[in-house]
């Protein structure tokens, strides 16, 4: 990344299905190789069996779940004077975003279980409810930023 100036952020469409930029942006960053037609089989089936299981709009159930594992705080490690000291900061809102989706997926993908869109379709049906895995990391970082806050006049 650049220093001098901050990078240009990318105009994304919304998906085809359900009209929403956080789908897309969610299946941009579940891709692998390129493979957006594949990623968008993935969380379509997902959004699909969600429905079936909870019998509510998938949709409705995947913004829950956003909701609920996007971080309000975190700490950013700070040098002053010879010591390193971990200051909690607010999250800027694109990064909560990135860190939420990051989170889900990741805790999909170390789910035990079948295919991906089952992994996937526990894990969302788990962060709507307010637990899981991804959940959890949210909450770590947030006791992280806690344990903190002594610092937090070191605030930049």
């Amino acid at each position: 990344m650049s220093r001098r100036s901050s990078a240009v952020k990318r105009e994304i469409s919304p998906d085809v299905r359900y009209n929403s930029l956080m789908v897309q942006m969610f299946i941009n960053r579940m891709m692998y190789s390129g493979k957006k037609s594949t990623a968008q089989g993935i969380m379509y089936g997902t959004l699909a069996l969600i429905e079936e299981r909870t019998k509510r709009p998938g949709l409705e159930v995947f913004e829950q779940a956003m909701r609920n594992a996007t971080p309000q705080i975190e700490v950013k490690p700070r040098r002053v004077g010879g010591a390193t000291y971990q200051v909690p900061v607010e999250v800027p809102a694109d990064r909560r975003n990135t860190l939420a989706m990051r989170w889900l997926l990741g805790a999909a993908r170390t789910r035990g279980g079948k295919s991906m869109v089952e992994k996937l379709a526990g894990e969302l049906m788990d962060a709507a409810a307010g637990n899981g895995a991804a959940i959890k990391k949210r909450e770590e970082t947030h006791k992280m930023a806690e344990a903190n806050r002594a610092f937090a006049h070191f605030r930049w």
